[in-house]
């Protein structure tokens, strides 16, 4: 709450303590004039904030030239950030924080750890005696991106306007150790600047140093949600469960609560109705290494829950404004248990919907012409990636992800309001059990960040990629290179694609000369098996045929069929993760992989670090990888178009 007064003493000390912050010349009053006035204490009403960051010193270029781009952000309503004007005059600001609310389109090239962050942050006015006034923090998670130096303040009375100038943005102890360079910590690579109108909610009236008088303005009351226009982000995955087991696996599902950040009303039309979200579930393994975070794996995947009939709760405290039904409204929140988000025929296939404008069929959960066994539909996983006597140590978590057709059509509208980005969320799980398994959740679930985020904690390197801007969605490279003996470097790289409609085919890593290496591997998590009415080509299901290896001197290429051969092929769909593995006697150097893409598009490269040259002998084989499932024939190919963009 409020204070509702200040003492004598705090006021002597707003009104005769120099602070430590910079502030710009303001108007000078007669001496007799500051014990008697009016004090005020304000908090933000709306403003902007602009962070311009130059790209080549967050990526650590050693490109001399700057390549700057500008981070826009709407602040927070209401955020407490509170200053002390007394006789219009600026005397002080207090510890507080604005969150900012991204502006505009994603910022291609981030370093992944601030892009995956950006509808988190808030600018912190930090406590007297910090090294810093003012630093760039995660809501959340209180990590520090930037502390800010040769901040500049100015205050117009007129417009109870706020302005911050100057501000240089250092990279932090803490981004530094995450970007795996900690001698790039107090680095410049940047400035800030802040306008912000302010709004009283402390108004005090002083006569020779005491307090007469004092009041509490009424605020205006905030919207909920804090991003324009619609917003869906899974604001919690509280529970996973086991519900049937079919041969050597089991089908589990888990509890989902979808959050609308946004400052609209989601569309949450029912089926037949084609607006609504659609919501896969993940189940990834992190284990291997000494330290079991080798590997980061997918062991399972569900097809899709099709939502309806939208609840008014508030489970992530955005305010909810009491719509729902057909529609989400704007802060509210709606629950989906796990025994819900298991009904088998309330799922729907992946092969029905395109990730990126969120476009299906309405016979996209059609059942007609098939039978359920105890795992069909469900995340389905093999009992033997589970099982606790085979994999003591591993760690395991849960994702889930909204995906809607409201979301990308109001970016077509307003460009700079796209939130199609943010809509996967994830949670660890602990693991009991041999053949009959429990799961109990484990920490908060971890907002707006696909699961692989977790395997970033632990060292291995990760960075977003968006192909075609503006046409289709992101993709995800993860990468760790160990040392698990001498003269044996293990290769691990997964690549997670988000909601990437064209799908990924080939995978290529650059060899130096003379590198040798062996114990090369795949893994893949299975595929649903061909059903009626399951948008594949002739209803075939997608192939869980391991990916070719081919090798040569200069390179390793891992690849499925092409589109041309089957449009059924094991390509890396939108939801999933795939992995690819070898050892070498060589270290690792920066290097590019070549990415092939299925539906459309040209090959691309992605920074990772490979094996370099230098013969030296085979290194000691390690572990075979798991074998992947035996998979089913291949039909003949038919074309069947990508679903065309919602106008």
């Amino acid at each position: 709450m409020l204070k509702t007064t200040l003492t004598s003493f705090a006021l002597v000390v707003v009104l005769f303590v120099a602070e430590s912050v910079n502030y710009a010349d303001q108007p000078k009053q007669k001496t007799s004039d500051t014990l008697s006035g009016m004090l005020q204490k304000m908090i933000v009403e709306n403003g902007s904030v602009t962070m311009k960051v130059d790209l080549n010193g967050l990526n650590g270029s050693n490109d001399l030239t700057t390549r700057s781009v500008a981070l826009q952000f709407a602040a927070g309503t209401n955020s407490f950030f509170p200053i002390l004007v007394f006789n219009d005059r600026l005397r002080s600001l207090e510890p507080g924080s604005i969150a900012l609310v991204p502006q505009g389109r994603p910022v291609p090239l981030l370093p992944v750890a601030l892009s995956a962050s950006l509808k988190q942050l808030v600018v912190e006015r930090l406590s007297p005696g910090a090294n810093f006034d003012l630093a760039v923090k995660h809501a959340r998670t209180g990590m520090t991106f930037f502390n800010v130096e040769g901040d500049e303040y100015n205050y117009d009375s007129n417009g109870q306007l706020l302005t911050i100038q100057g501000g240089r943005l250092l990279i932090s102890d803490q981004f530094a150790r995450a970007l795996g360079r900690p001698s790039d910590a107090g680095a410049n690579v940047g400035k800030i600047s802040i306008g912000v109108t302010m709004q009283p909610v402390e108004v005090q009236t002083i006569v020779n140093g005491q307090t007469k008088s004092a009041v509490v303005p009424s605020l205006p009351q905030p919207r909920p949600g804090t991003s324009p226009g619609p917003d869906v982000i899974v604001g919690d995955l509280p529970a996973m469960q086991q519900f049937g087991t079919a041969g050597t696996q089991v089908g589990l599902a888990i509890a989902t609560t979808s959050c609308n950040a946004g400052t609209e009303d989601l569309d949450w039309f029912a089926l037949p109705q084609t607006d609504h979200p659609v919501i896969p579930q993940n189940l990834y393994r992190m284990s291997g290494g000494a330290n079991n975070d080798e590997r980061f794996e997918q062991i399972g995947q569900s097809w899709l829950k099709h939502a309806f009939a939208a609840l008014t709760q508030d489970a992530c405290n955005f305010g909810c404004n009491g719509v729902g039904g057909s529609h989400l409204g704007s802060g509210c929140s709606d629950p989906y248990s796990s025994g819900l988000n298991a009904t088998q025929t309330g799922l729907g296939s992946r092969g029905w919907v395109n990730p990126f404008t969120g476009d299906y069929p309405s016979t996209a959960n059609n059942h007609g012409g098939h039978a359920h066994d105890g795992v069909s539909h469900r995340i389905r996983v093999e009992i033997d990636d589970l099982n606790q006597d085979l994999n003591q140590g591993a760690t395991y978590f849960g994702e889930a992800q909204y995906v809607t057709p409201h979301e990308y059509a109001w970016c077509q509208d307003h460009p700079g309001q796209c939130n199609m980005y943010n809509n996967v969320s994830y949670r660890q799980f602990t693991v009991t059990g041999t053949t009959n398994f429990s799961f109990s959740p484990v920490g908060n679930t971890i907002w707006r960040r696909p699961a692989i985020s977790a395997w970033a904690g632990t060292g291995a390197a990760l960075s977003q990629i968006e192909p075609d801007p503006g046409n289709d969605g992101i993709w995800f490279m993860g990468y760790k290179v160990t040392n698990p003996s001498p003269g044996v470097w293990h290769y691990e790289y997964a690549l997670y694609n988000e909601n990437l409609d064209r799908g990924i085919q080939s995978f290529s890593v650059p060899l130096g000369f003379g590198a040798n290496i062996s114990n090369i591997g795949f893994h893949a998590p299975a595929q649903e098996p061909g059903w009626a009415n399951d948008g594949t080509e002739n209803n075939q299901g997608y192939s869980s045929t391991p990916w070719a290896v081919a090798e040569d001197a200069s390179s390793i290429t891992w690849s499925s069929e092409t589109f041309a051969q089957n449009q059924n092929a094991n390509a890396i769909r939108w939801g999933t993760l795939y992995n690819f593995r070898f050892d070498c006697d060589q270290p690792p150097q920066a290097a590019n992989a070549t990415i092939g893409f299925f539906k459309t598009g040209s090959p691309m490269t992605v920074a990772i670090q490979a094996p370099s040259g230098g013969a030296t002998p085979t290194p000691t084989a390690t572990a075979t990888p798991r074998p992947t499932p035996t998979p089913r024939s291949s039909p003949a190919s038919r074309p069947r178009p990508t679903p065309p963009p919602r106008p």
